[in-house]
C-alpha cells in the first residue's frame, strides 16, 4: 500500500480535525502541513519545508487565498504537486471549473463532517489514479 504526503489547505478549525484525523487513521496518508488559507499554505511552500506534498487539498471558499487562487499559483510554481479542490458543493459545474483552471480532481465534502472514511478512500483512489500507487 502507497502512502501519499498530503498538505490540507481548509479554514474550518474543526472539519479540518475531523478531516486530517481520517487521513492519519487510514494510514495511507502523511500529513505534512494543515493550513487555514491559501496564503498559510503558500508561505509554507515558499520557505522550503523539508519534503513537499505529492498532493494538497484544497477547500474553495477560504478567506485570504482562496481554493481557485491556489490551483492556479501551483499550476505554475509547483507543477509536480497535484491539486484536489474540495467543497460541500456536488454541483457539476463546480467539479468542471475546478478541473479546467488545474485541479487534478473534486472530491464533494461528506455532508456530516464527521464522516471522513468514504472521502479519504475516494482521495485515495484518484491519488492512485492520477498519481501511481
Amino acid at each position: 500500500m502507497r502512502t501519499f504526503k498530503l498538505a490540507i489547505v481548509e479554514n474550518d478549525e474543526d472539519e479540518r480535525f475531523f478531516m486530517s484525523e481520517a487521513f492519519r487513521a487510514s494510514g495511507e496518508f502523511e500529513i505534512l502541513g494543515e493550513f487555514g488559507n491559501g496564503d498559510q499554505l503558500t508561505e509554507w511552500l515558499h520557505s522550503s519545508p523539508r519534503e513537499l506534498p505529492e498532493l494538497i487539498l484544497s477547500d474553495l471558499n477560504m478567506p485570504g487565498k482562496n481554493g481557485y487562487d491556489i490551483i492556479d499559483e501551483l499550476k505554475t510554481t509547483y507543477p509536480d504537486i497535484a491539486v484536489f479542490a474540495t467543497s460541500t458543493s456536488s454541483v457539476v459545474s463546480t467539479r468542471e471549473k475546478c478541473i479546467r483552471a488545474g485541479a487534478r480532481d473534486f472530491i464533494a465534502k461528506p455532508e456530516i463532517f464527521i464522516a471522513y472514511d468514504s472521502f479519504v478512500a475516494e482521495l485515495y483512489q484518484l491519488a492512485c489514479r492520477y498519481l501511481g500507487g
